[in-house]
């Protein structure tokens, strides 16, 4: 890596033939780095040849194929995004099926939280009061309780630390039995289950939604709490907001009997997600989320890793890592269906990074999932789980999402995440009010300049201070802290909380 104070490029591995610049203010044209000089102004987090490439050659980074040249490139000259052609995707049918393979982690032992234990043995690391809704028109009321809720009674119950209202767009108009609906559905409905909710199910419908709330329970839920504002028991909005009041204290008494107890880090649900990237995350901030996530599932923990349109690139990569074919075929799976759904689209990946990563210094979509994968570590993926769907694993899963930050967020919190790592480059202020947001920085000039939003600065790495190991022990240890609650996140400290999104690929109607 780099070596603070000095003019620096940062090589990922000795088969690239491009380097990151690390320096904050970037390299003025003429200046020396490596024994190269450059020959443009280039800023920082982008790319510069270290060789000189013909039209065609392959540009290289992380050891792969990130692009062709489109012009000659000298060496020492920037290379960006104009400069070269974006490769063609994996052929899916084309990579090979993996051989079943043992398990031989090596256990790690003697970590552990203090949790809310719930009785299905989920692990909360939040104590928080859930307030589902079947459908968007009543998220107006619901918003409207929840702040009544937290200035009458929340005071009352010390051990509650939060009421949510689980607003969506979802519910009506919409083609609620065509095929694709299911996704919608299902993520409403485990939403409702989250581990941070201890299991008190309360929800709120209109009543001629045609999402009922009935289709939102599953067979384990034995004790739900559902409420219509079209009960004809109820004459005007006071008497709706006291039917809800009432619902929301009985659920309120049960939370607050829960107490924190120690729990082995292997009750961890951790959600890996980055959002406002740039060409530092691939090398920092998800190689140490990456390595912490090695550590959760050596210590018996769960770790979800996601995104399909940033990891379609890369998928190649990641079939030899799944523990069998079955599980190969699934991942596959998932990234052909989304092909196909951007097609239907009239899109397709290079839409993909966004305007603000390209000023970060990724070019393409290629380079985007490369780096994107290092936050899933090295460990075997157990199992693939489609958007909306519950985990059903211990170990590295692979969660079917968009890239989209809050759908992304939204489908991981679904599937049972209790704690969430949010890596970023380029910074957002993203955070979700039911699950605490680990924010890691990618580059210290990001995490200087945004001390009081960011959590964790992977930056050292890039300044050759801390090693990948060293910075990921040390996120290890504050996921640990933030899941007992002894550390607060800066999300929920300034109470920056996103809206929930849920990805609804069905027809409206």
């Amino acid at each position: 890596m780099a070596t603070k104070g000095k003019n620096t490029i940062i090589q990922t591995t000795p088969n690239d033939n491009v380097g990151i610049v690390a320096n904050v203010n970037g390299l003025e044209k003429g200046m020396e780095v490596n024994g190269i000089t450059a020959k443009d102004a280039i800023p920082m987090g982008h790319k510069m040849a270290l060789c000189d490439l013909e039209i065609g050659d392959k540009v290289i980074r992380y050891g792969q194929t990130i692009g062709y040249a489109k012009t000659k490139i000298g060496k020492g000259e920037w290379v960006d995004a104009l400069k070269m052609d974006l490769p063609q995707p994996p052929d899916l049918d084309s990579i090979p099926m993996p051989q079943p393979k043992r398990n031989t982690i090596e256990p790690l032992e003697g970590y552990t939280f203090q949790g809310f234990r719930n009785t299905d043995g989920s692990v909360g690391t939040k104590n928080v009061l859930g307030i589902t809704t079947s459908v968007q028109c009543v998220a107006g009321m619901t918003d409207f309780v929840v702040k009544k809720i937290k200035a009458e009674l929340l005071p009352r119950f010390p051990n509650v630390d939060d009421v949510v209202a689980l607003n969506h767009s979802y519910g009506c108009g919409v083609a609620i039995d065509a095929p694709a609906a299911i996704i919608p559905i299902r993520t409403v409905r485990n939403l409702a289950q989250n581990p941070n909710f201890g299991g008190e199910l309360m929800i709120i419908g209109l009543g001629c939604e045609k999402l009922q709330p009935n289709r939102l329970l599953n067979d384990s839920v034995t004790d739900a709490s559902i409420l219509f504002l079209q009960d004809e028991a109820f004459t005007g909005f006071s008497e709706m907001v006291e039917g809800i009041m009432q619902i929301a204290e009985r659920h309120l008494h049960k939370l607050n009997a829960r107490q924190r107890t120690t729990c082995p880090a292997s009750d961890l649900v951790v959600g890996m997600q980055c959002g406002g990237s740039d060409a530092f995350s691939g090398i920092t901030g998800n190689p140490a989320s990456g390595f912490a996530a090695d550590l959760i599932v050596r210590a018996g923990g769960t770790v979800f890793f996601s995104e399909v349109t940033e990891v379609r690139d890369a998928v190649h990569l990641l079939v030899p890592r799944t523990t069998d074919p079955s599980v190969a075929q699934a991942l596959l799976n998932e990234m052909a269906w989304y092909d196909h759904y951007l097609a239907q689209g009239s899109a397709d990946r290079s839409a993909n990074p966004t305007p603000g990563n390209k000023r970060g210094g990724l070019s393409n979509v290629v380079e985007k999932a490369l780096g994107s994968i290092a936050k899933s570590g090295t460990s075997p993926i157990v199992d693939v789980v489609a958007p909306g769907d519950k985990v059903r694993r211990k170990g590295l899963n692979f969660v079917a999402t968009p890239a989209s930050d809050f759908v992304c967020g939204t489908l991981q919190m679904a599937a049972g995440m209790n704690i969430h790592v949010f890596i970023t480059g380029r910074g957002t202020p993203y955070g979700l009010a039911a699950v605490p947001v680990v924010k890691v920085s990618s580059n210290s000039k990001l995490g200087n300049r945004w001390f009081d939003l960011i959590d964790f600065d992977a930056g050292p790495i890039a300044e050759g201070t801390k090693t990948i190991e060293e910075a990921g022990w040390d996120l290890f240890h504050l996921i640990l802290e933030v899941a007992s609650g002894k550390r607060k996140v800066a999300a929920d400290t300034l109470g920056i909380h996103n809206d929930l999104v849920l990805f609804n690929p069905a027809p409206l109607t």
